[in-house]
């Protein structure tokens, strides 16, 4: 797959290296280096936009000609002081980001983990591959960035639309809330499947 990475920081490093082990061809480009549209332009696969939530809508606005028909993969956090979610009451980050290029689709994924957890080979924990939920509207998008997560090694997860996007967006503050702030372990607030409720 030929993927663009709209950044040159952890996340743009850490998963570009992982889908470059892949065998895919990856190009990354940065703000400062000018290379932002050369990434675009390079991935008909995938673009994973890979910058601050404070400078994605802006680029991703100027980027919109090149994107367009793109799979574009937001992995941004709107995460503020306090661990607050930024995009409160809506629209999210996500759909904000789908606003600003509108013939892209739009994909939210890899927005859950710190960037270490990327570098892993695989990210696997007691036996069991990381899941990575994914929301986004357009199927032939959501197949892309299913291989890409699988690639990883890891289990690609569908959490719904696009307009699910800011539940996933929710609990990265939540979950970074408590992991950095308070240093709980997080991961003990969903009992085992099992002990999930009623299914099907």
């Amino acid at each position: 797959m030929r993927i663009g990475i709209l950044g040159t920081g952890n996340m743009a490093d850490a998963l570009g290296t992982q889908w470059r082990r892949a065998g895919h061809d990856v190009v990354t480009g940065g703000r400062r280096d000018g290379g932002l549209r050369a990434a675009a332009d390079h991935g008909t696969d995938a673009v994973l936009l890979a910058l601050p939530y404070d400078a994605a809508v802006d680029v991703v606005a100027g980027l919109a000609d090149a994107l367009r028909g793109r799979t574009l993969i937001d992995c941004t956090n709107p995460v503020g002081p306090g661990f607050t979610l930024r995009t409160a009451g809506g629209p999210s980050a996500a759909q904000r980001i789908a606003a600003a290029a509108p013939g892209a689709h739009v994909v939210k994924a890899f927005n859950l983990c710190h960037v270490d957890v990327w570098r892993l080979t695989p990210p696997v924990f007691d036996g069991r591959p990381l899941a990575v939920p994914l929301c986004g509207d357009d199927e032939t998008a959501l197949f892309a960035v299913r291989r890409l997560v699988r690639d990883l090694g890891c289990l690609p997860l569908d959490a719904g639309g696009l307009d699910r996007a800011g539940l996933v967006e929710a609990t990265a503050a939540l979950l970074i809330g408590l992991w950095v702030g308070q240093e709980a372990d997080a991961q003990a607030i969903a009992p085992p499947l099992e002990y999930a409720g009623p299914r099907g």
